[in-house]
């Protein structure tokens, strides 16, 4: 049976989560510098050790309510695409924890159920009590998706 390695987090009570082999690490909340003209789904950049990082309102970019103050959410930094520059973070409330998914345990998403989402479902993962605290489902985003339209429009 295939098995999936996910990071599940929260944005505003509601689990989502991607794959892991995108994550690069977790950070606590540090000061964000805007930039200006950016669009509103832009946090702004980051120096973290050295490096300028780029960070997004994943929340506003997909139309999701945030649940936390600022200051008490984290950065998910992603692995950055070859050759495409500075990396990238997203902004979360909390990071819950990486789980091991059975294809089993995940229902694929219908072309015509996910258009509002432009796409950005791969699919709900159903979730035992343990996994996330709590049974349910989480929404399994397609963040190479999201990043690659996300630059993709940025360009044009």
């Amino acid at each position: 049976m295939a098995t999936i390695d996910v990071v599940v987090f929260e944005i505003g009570g509601e689990n989502y989560a991607f794959d892991i082999h995108l994550a690069r690490e977790i950070v606590e909340m540090i000061p964000i510098t805007p930039v200006p003209g950016a669009p509103p789904y832009i946090a702004g950049i980051i120096n973290l050790r050295g490096e300028i990082t780029n960070i997004i309102r994943i929340d506003g970019l997909l139309s999701l309510n945030s649940g936390k103050a600022i200051e008490d959410q984290k950065i998910i930094v992603l692995i950055p695409p070859e050759n495409e520059g500075s990396g990238v973070g997203i902004i979360v409330d909390e990071v819950h924890s990486v789980n091991v998914v059975s294809e089993d345990d995940i229902e694929q998403m219908e072309e015509n159920l996910s258009y509002d989402s432009n796409g950005f479902i791969k699919g709900i993962i159903k979730v035992n009590k343990g996994e996330t605290k709590k049974e349910g489902l989480v929404i399994w985003l397609d963040m190479e998706k999201v990043l690659g339209d996300l630059i993709y429009n940025h360009q044009r």
